[in-house]
Formats: C-alpha cells, structure tokens, sequence
C-alpha cells in the first residue's frame, strides 16, 4: 500500500505466541482491515510446522518465494519431515538467543518472519502487519528484516518503548546495518551494550533494489510516552495504539505505589488513563485498543478523535485464529456457562509486566517442572566477575539463583514461552508429560456471549461485520 493512504478503522491486534497467525492476518485484510501477525516466537512455530509435515505445503509454498539463495533448501534439510515425527518424539529444538549468534541462526528467524508476512499478503491488495514485543530484544532486528523482505505495511511494537525502531526500518530498508541499545543488567552508568544486524551478512551479493519501509505505531499507554516516541525516536513515528490495562497479554503496570485487589491483581486508577487531549496534539493518528472491541467501542474511539481500534480477543477465538481448536472450544464453552474468567497476574511473566491469564472455574493448571529451553524472555545480565548471562525468572530456581538472580524473585513465574506455544498446538513432549498450554485473553473475553449468541464458532469477518455495525 502507498504511504500516502490511510490505515483502515479496525486493527486486528497481533497475539503471540501464533495466535495471530498468517490465516487470520490474511482474513483481515481481505475484509479490507488491517490483518496482523505476530513475529514473536515465530521461528519456533516455522520448524515446529516443519517437523509436523507441514499440512497443505503453505509453509513450502512461501519458503519457496525467499529471496535470499540457498535459505530455504538448508532448513527445509535440516527440520522438515514429510512424515511428520515419529510417534512420542519430542521436537527439535532451536538454539536460544544471545547477544551475538550464527549467521544460520539469524536466518530461520529471517525466513520465519518472511513466511508469515508472505502467505498473510497472498490473494489481496490490503495492508499486512507485524507485532513484535520490544523486551523480546535479540530476535527483533532479524524479524523486522525478514519482514520487510517480504513487503510487511506495518511494523506495531510495545512492550518497552521502541524508540530504536524507525532508525531500524530506515536501515533495512536499504539493506544497510543497524544497532541498538542492548539492555544489560549489572552495568555501570556509564557503559553501553549494542545488538547489531548486517542484512548484506546474509547475500552472496548485496541486493540493489530497496524494500518499502513499513508505517511504524508504537503501543503506549501514556501520552507523555508518545510525545517521547514522536520528539525523541531516531526516525519516523507514524502512529500509536493507545492499550488501556483490560488488553490482553502483557499490560504496563499501575502508575505509583503497587496495589492488589482480594484477587491479587493490580489496582488501576485515574493516572493510568491516557490524557487523549494531549494525544491529539501530537497531530498523529492512534487507535484505542483494550476494552473496545464493540461497535459501541468503535464510534466511542472515533467520537474521541481515534483513527478506529484495535481488538484482539475476538478474533482470537474465531475459526482462523491460530489458537488450537480444543482451546477455542474449552474457552468459549466455559465462557457461555460463566467459568471462565481473566486475571490479571502481576507474578506470571518473566519480564515483570503484569500478564493476563485465562483462568477455567472447573479445571487446575497442571504443575510442569521448570524447564527453559526457548528463551525468548532470558533477560541479559552481568556476573560481579563480568561474566554475561541470560536467566529467566521461570527458570529452574537454582539455575536463576546460581546466575546471580533473586530466589524471590522466582515466586509465581510462568513459562510464557513453552505455555503459549502450547496454546497453539505445538507443545513440547516431555518424557514425563506433555507442555500444558496458557492462555490470555483481554476482559472483553467474558463479554463474548454478547456477539457468539450461542454459536459455537466464527469467522473473522463476522468480527468486522459486527465491529462495524
């Protein structure tokens, strides 16, 4: 799409780890709205598809249009089984992220965001997003460049502020190298780490012909923060999605002194909505997202000066999303007979930001052994000696403990990366179980019944029919 045009009123919020996959991206957009893919966690999802035969050849059928030589046929050698795997064997895993990793390992998150980009644009002329979590440091420059080769529209990103990110787009829009502020804890105040990512790394000859640089919306959920992003970010910002705390995944957390309900979720108050006044000078387009996923929702927004909306939750749970069909049918069950509910967990994630949790009145999260093996929130830190390392809270506690982290530290965490892409039908077989899934969800979830009115399934373009009514 030219830069020039205006993004469509609904935005169909990009949900790790696959639920907002190329099918329901790909659904949105021929809706004439704007379909989003998550490229976190995604390179796990591309070889897991892989070793799973790769039902109907899509993943096949996009690696196949990569255009950097010899890419696709090495991964395709090294994970693909027509067959599928044999029964009771685990998958095989990826190397986890570090600050600086092979050449090899770069590129299958290169392909991996390429081909989720790739089938979501196939059959339309609309626009094709990509989420990704800013704290989800080490992958990102590698997903955004995978994206954008394969002509991504937008580039949404949150969780942090991203003000590194246009500076990025620039970059890769040229093929050119970039860095960013490598966030370590344990340094000095005066000391700097850097990420870098060199595109022509990975060309036997340097391409010439530039790729489109993608619309950059930061999520914030404060208008001094998109002031920051639109004064201060080392290129273009072209816009925000404004997440309110009743969004799903990960939310910023309460304004001042921690304070917890009966339930033990964090209080929100006043401070905590963002002054759309001052938004609106800023003179950029933003979206509301977190609680609006309604038509009501939708002119309230536009009423306020929003350019549309952003939902996640009801698409979620329609037939294209990438969420496994026995959790749509779980969740949405439990939801019609009222026991299902949304709690806000300020221990479950590793990254510290208060994380919502789907939680079914009937069933018990089983206990699983501590276990890291993806990595994707390992956060960076130096050893009194010097040393770096990468520990995770969810991580076996003397594992955390031994890596210089605090034992209370490890109270309440969730492995958010086995339980997510367990959600979406890729858990990992244990010798001693199978990886149980875990599942977010906004608040908007226990006001599904509203728009299912008894149906057991839907589409996403019954979403937009309803959003936009």
């Amino acid at each position: 799409m030219r830069t020039s045009e205006a993004l469509p009123q609904i935005i169909q919020g990009g949900m790790g780890v696959a639920v907002s996959n190329w099918r329901l991206a790909n659904a949105v957009s021929r809706a004439g709205q704007l379909g989003v893919v998550s490229g976190t966690g995604v390179d796990t999802v591309l070889v897991r598809r892989l070793q799973d035969g790769d039902p109907g050849g899509h993943v096949r059928r996009a690696m196949a249009r990569f255009p950097i030589p010899g890419v696709a046929e090495e991964i395709l050698r090294r994970y693909f089984r027509a067959d599928g795997r044999p029964a009771g064997a685990p998958y095989a895993l990826l190397p986890m992220y570090k600050q600086a990793v092979s050449a090899a390992k770069q590129r299958v998150t290169i392909l991996a965001n390429f081909v989720e980009v790739s089938l979501a644009k196939e059959g339309h002329d609309g626009p094709v997003g990509l989420n990704l979590l800013t704290k989800v440091q080490m992958p990102n420059m590698a997903s955004l460049y995978g994206a954008m080769l394969a002509g991504v529209n937008v580039v949404i990103m949150g969780a942090g502020i991203p003000r590194e990110i246009p500076g990025v787009l620039d970059a890769f829009a040229e093929h050119r190298p970039a860095t960013m502020r490598f966030d370590v804890e344990g340094l000095g105040r005066d000391e700097t780490e850097l990420l870098s990512f060199d595109p022509r790394e990975h060309w036997s000859s340097a391409p010439t012909e530039m790729l489109e640089r993608p619309r950059f919306l930061a999520v914030i959920s404060a208008a001094s923060l998109a002031a920051t992003l639109a004064r201060k970010s080392n290129g273009r910002v072209d816009g925000f999605v404004v997440e309110g705390p009743t969004a799903g995944g990960h939310n910023a957390p309460p304004r001042g002194a921690l304070q917890l309900t009966d339930r033990g979720e964090p209080v929100y108050g006043d401070r905590d909505a963002v002054d759309l006044g001052k938004l609106r000078e800023l003179e950029l387009p933003f979206w509301l997202a977190g609680g609006a996923g309604s038509p009501e929702g939708r002119r309230a927004a536009i009423a306020a000066g929003a350019n549309g909306i952003q939902v996640g939750t009801l698409f979620a749970y329609c037939d294209e999303s990438g969420l496994a069909p026995d959790v749509k049918r779980r969740v949405l069950d439990a939801v019609t007979v009222g026991t299902a509910s949304v709690r806000t967990d300020p221990r479950a994630s590793p990254t510290g930001y208060p994380f919502k949790v789907v939680e079914i009145a009937s069933e018990q999260q089983p206990e699983r052994r501590r276990i890291c093996d993806i990595g994707y929130l390992r956060t960076p830190a130096r050893t009194a000696g010097g040393k770096l390392v990468y520990r995770c809270p969810a991580e076996p506690v003397d594992a955390y403990v031994a890596k210089g982290g605090k034992e209370e530290d490890t109270i309440g965490r969730k492995c958010l990366c086995n339980g997510l892409v367990a959600s979406v039908g890729y858990a990992q077989l244990r010798a001693e179980s199978v990886e149980p899934p875990l599942i977010t969800s906004g608040d908007d979830l226990l006001r599904l019944p509203r728009f299912t009115r008894g149906r057991s399934s839907y589409s996403a373009a019954d979403v937009i029919d309803y959003l936009l009514t």
